[in-house]
């Protein structure tokens, strides 16, 4: 048993390492060692096991370490066995073309949103890719659309407290349980400038065979772009008819009775 708890802390611990990189920036290992909260030889030790695995990479002149390519394999493995990708995904890119905007599709994870993918139209380009990035439920379009899943109680469990990005943030729970409600009345969620400045968006859940909302579509781009001030009833009855779709390529088959 001392061995196998030694191990489960072992696997722990690298885990946290691994996770310490999801800033995206490349660190030292003291600043791993900082960021997973274990000692710097440990730290050290750790991630010569996970370069010798090719999960990180350490760059021979500045010895900044950064994930490795290995992850790439794994990642992309991961996302092709993920039934919304492979349902949602030629839907999401057809949109997007079609659009001219960005159309994005993020799978719901506890307390955040994990992107899928995302297709950036002309009219809405990115310098990045957003897969895999996690965004915050109070805050996005995206992750609005599925708190319409939850009651008031288990969301203020889930979402204890509301960080603030911009000023347009919604940051008590007050607002957040109204915004809720008109988002279940009209079927879909909108944001201006909420998580990130000058970009607006609109989004609504995605539903499995059991009627349960495991992820979420959004429509997004330059707030000036988008123009939800005169389109957003527009957008919202398309990304509503998206998640639709995506629902149903899922089994789900419309509310019982």
């Amino acid at each position: 048993m001392a061995v196998d708890k030694g191990a489960n802390q072992s696997v722990e611990k690298a885990i946290s390492v691994l996770e310490s990189f999801a800033s995206g920036e490349p660190m030292r290992v003291g600043d791993v060692a900082r960021a997973a909260g274990i000692g710097q030889s440990t730290a050290s030790r750790l991630l010569a096991t996970l370069e010798a695995g090719g999960l990180v990479e350490r760059d021979a002149q500045t010895t900044l370490y950064f994930l490795g390519s290995e992850l790439l394999t794994l990642a992309g493995i991961a996302i092709n066995q993920n039934r919304v990708h492979r349902v949602g995904r030629q839907i999401a890119q057809g949109l997007a073309g079609k659009l001219g905007l960005g159309v994005n599709l993020a799978l719901l994870r506890g307390a955040e949103l994990i992107y899928l993918c995302n297709f950036e139209g002309p009219l809405s380009p990115k310098s990045h890719t957003l897969m895999g990035q996690r965004v915050p439920l109070h805050a996005t379009s995206i992750g609005k659309s599925t708190l319409v899943g939850t009651s008031r109680d288990s969301r203020h469990a889930l979402l204890p407290e509301l960080v603030g990005y911009t000023e347009a943030t919604i940051t008590t729970h007050e607002t957040l349980d109204r915004e809720v409600a008109l988002i279940a009345r009209r079927g879909y969620a909108t944001e201006v400038e909420e998580f990130v400045l000058g970009r607006a968006s609109v989004a609504a859940p995605i539903l499995d065979q059991s009627g349960r909302i495991v992820a979420a579509v959004s429509i997004s781009g330059p707030r000036s772009t988008i123009d939800l001030e005169t389109r957003e009833a527009e957008l919202g009855r398309i990304v509503i008819e998206t998640a639709d779709r995506i629902s149903s390529g899922l089994g789900y088959q419309g509310p019982a009775g």
